[in-house]
């Protein structure tokens, strides 16, 4: 695999993002037909809806959420099934927080659509989020969907008509029936907003947040999350030291633990893109029951407890980060033991944000090795002499930034496991790089 450092992406600088639409470079989103204005005041708490169903694409709807209430909105997430639990796409659990039965004759400035399916065909069915969401339009509010959504859901029920509008390229036929088509990552028209797939979620997340709180708001937000600038071009060749081939038998088994304050973004990322290439991905929690709150007050379902998981053994175990859950790491014995056996084993390992500063420096398991590391975490590395690049490799080693690196991250573990090609064909899928 090619050498190649990264440019270091200053946290407290956010370069204005662009995207590829028409072959030309443009600003964040695209934008048409009238202007659509929000008092952006920060004091202002905006309520936003997400609805979610057994088949949502959980990496959408988790990024929205997370992304929304970093910006301060106050986001309901409702279940359109009879439990509040869903099963999204990938084996990933969710738990709303609260039936889109109990949203009805509530008003909020915002609904906002994750796609997957038959996750899209869900909400499209529920006639209760149908008449929500026609009301909502009708009173001139914001509304937004991706991925499938739009053309399955937004479009079906007539709330495109002669709207610019996008979707998740597989769906562009449908989509061009009953909206006017465009290939913009994120494109705004009027109330509507719509984006193309799981790769162009934060970007589209943080167009939601400047419609509702201003761009200054949007910039601190992506800012904080380590965002990639150029959406849409190639990802960058992972920073590798010290190559090893990472080996594995029929499909990589590989253990992402969670906690409660977990990022839910990082874990969420990792497990949905893992899993898409075949791997088999189990999600231990450490705590003493399945049900998680991560950081931003997701409600995640692990698959089994990590006294359960830790009777296997691993290709890879990989740790999210977020400041609670990396704390909760660090004190459990169980796990760092299994870590030090991993390394001990010359059995790849990794981390994330908070989680290499707070889990694998303090017990020997970066020594001798490079790392990076959450911006503001960094300074708790031994060896800071890589930390500016966005996913660091050494060895049997991964690390990674943040939130806004968690997707290169993720296709890094593709990368070393199966190759670039399949992780530039994965991204391409996602939309992450345009197709």
């Amino acid at each position: 695999m090619a050498l190649r450092h990264l440019s270091p992406l200053s946290p407290r600088l956010h370069p204005s993002p662009f995207i590829r639409f028409s072959g030309t470079r443009t600003p964040l989103f695209s934008t048409s037909r009238k202007s659509f204005t929000v008092a952006t005041m920060a004091s202002v708490v905006r309520k936003v809806l997400v609805p979610v169903a057994d088949g949502t694409e959980p990496l959408e709807a988790v990024n929205m959420i997370d992304i929304l209430r970093r910006g301060g909105a106050d986001v309901t997430v409702a279940s359109v099934e009879k439990e509040l639990q869903v099963d999204a796409c990938h084996g990933v659990k969710l738990i709303a927080d609260a039936l889109v039965s109990d949203c009805a004759g509530k008003d909020y400035d915002l609904i906002s659509l994750p796609g997957g399916m038959p996750g899209a065909a869900h909400l499209r069915d529920c006639t209760i989020l149908e008449g929500l969401t026609k009301k909502h339009v009708d009173d001139g509010r914001l509304y937004a969907a991706i991925c499938a959504a739009p053309a399955v859901a937004l479009g079906s029920w007539g709330l495109l008509k002669g709207v610019k509008a996008t979707c998740h390229p597989s769906f562009m036929d449908q989509l061009a029936s009953t909206a006017n088509v465009v290939e913009s990552r994120v494109q705004k028209d009027g109330q509507a907003i719509t984006s193309r797939g799981p790769g162009t979620s934060m970007e589209f997340s943080l167009v939601l947040v400047e419609q509702l709180y201003g761009k200054e708001k949007a910039d601190e937000v992506s800012g904080a999350m380590v965002m990639r600038s150029n959406h849409g071009d190639e990802y960058d060749k992972i920073t590798e030291l010290n190559p090893v081939e990472w080996k594995f038998d029929s499909a990589p088994q590989i253990l992402v633990p969670i906690a409660n304050g977990t990022e839910e973004m990082e874990a969420t990322m990792t497990i949905d893109i893992l899993r898409r290439v075949g791997a088999k991905v189990v999600v231990a929690s450490v705590e003493e029951k399945l049900e998680i709150l991560a950081s931003r007050k997701v409600k995640l379902v692990a698959d089994m407890l990590l006294e359960e998981a830790a009777k296997l053994s691993y290709d890879l175990i990989v740790l999210p980060g977020g400041l609670g859950g990396a704390e909760a790491f660090a004190s459990s014995e169980k796990l760092v033991n299994l870590l030090k056996r991993q390394m001990e084993s010359n059995k790849p390992y990794g981390a994330i944000c908070a989680s290499p500063a707070l889990v694998l420096e303090p017990h020997g398991l970066l020594k001798g090795k490079k790392a990076t590391a959450y911006p503001a975490m960094c300074s708790k590395l031994s060896d800071q002499s890589e930390v500016a690049n966005r996913v660091v490799v050494d060895g049997y080693l991964i690390t990674s930034r943040g939130p806004g690196t968690a997707m290169e991250f993720a296709l890094a573990i593709v990368e070393k496991f199966m190759g670039r090609k399949k992780a530039l064909e994965l991204a391409k899928t996602m939309v992450f790089m345009d197709p």
